[in-house]
């Protein structure tokens, strides 16, 4: 197969930077053309990261799972947005304290770096997805926030998708409690430049050779048009090729999916 001039440009990059959901796989399934795509990657002695907002698992946790559906990666190759949130944090406040709402995910980042729970007084209120959301957890948060505790959001992300079609995710979770405080949060995760900036350092490689493969305009595309990466938008997640026309900004590329780089 002869390749295309784009599927030749997003090969030759150094390091490569992947959304998961959406991209790598949809709910317990891995998506077409993963295993070759990622098999690639390893031989050609390609840098690559797998970049996720979604904050629910750990790196470990996220190899468990891929490992399940058959695809077996380095835990060192996983970047969430609960690491991003809680590198922030520490260096903001080190030592700080944070009433969480979120999935193990989050709590675990926080506490390997040693910020501690406090459902007292926490400096900060930090928001993740997760599925153990009520009105007293929300009700708490805003006490906390209304007596100066710092809001947080893991990732802007509205919704994520899931085998049941589309479910609330950080931004939702949090919009409560910015409507109820008059507070803005601030979010950590993609297009957050912080978060991009960590991936590329963990990659070593400079943004002009590094390209972002991802499902989602408002978030993988955009973090990687104002980070300066080539910008590649697969169809298999959430985004359709009519929705892109919706947006001021374009991808460089659109595939079906990551296996068209490797010809699958």
């Amino acid at each position: 197969m002869v390749l295309s001039k784009a599927i030749e440009d997003i090969r030759d990059h150094q390091g490569f930077i992947c959304d998961m959901d959406g991209v790598l796989y949809h709910g317990e399934q891995l998506l077409d053309g993963v295993r070759e795509f990622v098999l690639w990657l390893e031989n050609s002695g390609k840098r690559y990261l797998f970049l996720t907002n979604a904050s629910s698992y750990t790196p470990l946790g996220l190899k468990q799972r891929l490992a399940r559906m058959g695809l077996v990666i380095n835990e060192s190759k996983f970047y969430t947005s609960a690491l991003a949130t809680a590198q922030f944090l520490n260096s903001q406040a080190p030592g700080c304290s944070a009433y969480v709402i979120g999935d193990s995910g989050l709590h675990h980042a926080l506490n390997e770096v040693g910020i501690s729970m406090n459902e007292v007084n926490p400096d900060y209120v930090v928001v993740g997805e997760t599925r153990d959301y009520n009105y007293d957890k929300i009700t708490r948060a805003i006490a906390f926030v209304r007596n100066g505790a710092k809001l947080i959001g893991a990732h802007p992300d509205m919704t994520s998708p899931s085998e049941d079609g589309l479910i609330p995710a950080a931004r939702a979770l949090v919009a409560p409690i910015e409507l109820a405080t008059e507070r803005k949060a601030y979010f950590v995760g993609k297009p957050n430049a912080l978060m991009m900036r960590t991936g590329l350092r963990m990659l070593g490689v400079h943004s002009s050779e590094a390209v972002i493969i991802g499902d989602r305009m408002d978030t993988d595309i955009i973090a990687g048009i104002e980070t300066g990466l080539t910008t590649v938008l697969v169809l298999s997640g959430v985004t359709s090729r009519n929705r892109i026309k919706t947006f001021p900004y374009r991808p460089m590329y659109v595939l079906d999916n990551v296996g068209k780089i490797v010809g699958k």
